[in-house]
């Protein structure tokens, strides 16, 4: 089950340069491509005439023509025209709310009705000269939720993330979790360490000395319907921690927007929103690197762990205080979607 009325990221605009692309998302097939004015649409990935995906086709004067027979789709999911053909009477096809935002192509699968601008979620981060920002993108073969489990409970980094940004400190330091609404927050806080690998890394790039120890922070924010911010960052011991002043530490948010395909798939949009040396692409390159190494690590793992769920079906998962971010996700995402089914 999938939480309909939302805004989810539904593609990156070069995506959609030149060409029409088919994709699914909470189930539903959709094509998106630049209609009049270059205008992002979104309309049902379905030919009425004989059921063809209309993402096989081509953009022509704003019109998405059918790669089968030729007919064209208006930008309102209305047939408009087909070569020696009278197809005004053709019924609709759905079309979906799209809203161009922060980089990415965001998409309203639910209720047209209640498609709301003012419910897209705000970032400071993006559009913003104090920031740089590198990302990417990937699909995941494993259910949506297993990846918001994962990303609001960092403990696995000290093993799936060993050589990176894991540390035994992580497993040492208690995580705190809280529900404020429909949010879920999770923050775990360590003093006087050393940094690990990729912290060091980011420490030197901003004059820091990469030997010194320092205090870490971990602030992970769940959003409905599945988008997660981690504000991540090291400053040096006895700075301020979080609070340090910007010379003192580095300091990013993981950008992470989580689109369910499937039961058992999804697309995730990932990516780092730094604030120290945000004018030096060849950092925003190699974080950008480093970063993908990373969450390919976790994207083989989830796709393990889904095969192994599926082959066990009958098996009741455990629980673990560790767990308490990803269940009042759920929580809070179960709530949402029976008040959407009562609607």
């Amino acid at each position: 089950m999938f939480l309909k009325n939302a805004w989810y990221v539904a593609c990156r605009p070069e995506e959609i340069e030149g060409k029409p692309l088919g994709r699914q998302i909470c189930g539903l097939k959709m094509v998106i491509y630049r209609g009049p004015e270059n205008q992002a649409v979104a309309l049902e990935d379905f030919c009425p005439h004989r059921g063809a995906p209309l993402s096989l086709g081509f953009v022509k004067d704003g019109n998405l023509v059918c790669g089968y027979h030729g007919l064209e789709m208006g930008c309102h999911g209305k047939t408009v025209a087909m070569p020696s053909q009278r197809v005004s009477a053709f019924p609709s096809i759905a079309s979906y709310p799209v809203i161009e935002r922060y980089g990415f192509i965001w998409v309203w699968p639910g209720d047209r009705e209640k498609a709301d601008p003012a419910l897209m979620p705000v970032y400071e981060f993006f559009d913003n000269p104090a920031w740089a920002y590198g990302g990417g993108m990937y699909h995941v073969k494993a259910n949506y939720q297993l990846m918001i489990d994962n990303l609001m409970d960092l403990s696995h980094e000290t093993y799936v993330h060993s050589t990176s940004i894991g540390q035994p400190e992580i497993d040492e330091t208690p995580c705190k979790t809280e529900v404020k609404g429909n949010k879920v927050f999770t923050s775990r806080f360590m003093e006087n360490i050393k940094a690990p690998p990729f912290w060091r890394m980011a420490m030197r790039a901003n004059g820091l000395d990469d030997n010194a120890l320092v205090d870490r922070w971990q602030i992970c924010q769940f959003t409905p319907p599945s988008h997660v911010m981690i504000d991540v960052g090291v400053a040096l011991a006895g700075k301020g921690g979080f609070d340090a002043p910007d010379e003192d530490k580095v300091y990013s948010v993981v950008v992470d927007f989580i689109t369910p395909e499937t039961e058992t798939s999804h697309w995730y949009f990932w990516g780092m929103a730094r604030k120290f040396k945000t004018n030096d692409s060849a950092l925003t390159y190699s974080i950008r690197e480093g970063q993908g190494k990373i969450f390919a690590e976790d994207m083989d793992m989830l796709e393990r762990q889904q095969s192994n769920i599926l082959l066990h079906s009958g098996r009741r998962l455990l629980k673990l205080n560790i767990d308490a971010g990803g269940v009042n996700s759920r929580m809070v995402l179960d709530r949402l979607l029976a008040e959407e089914n009562q609607a």
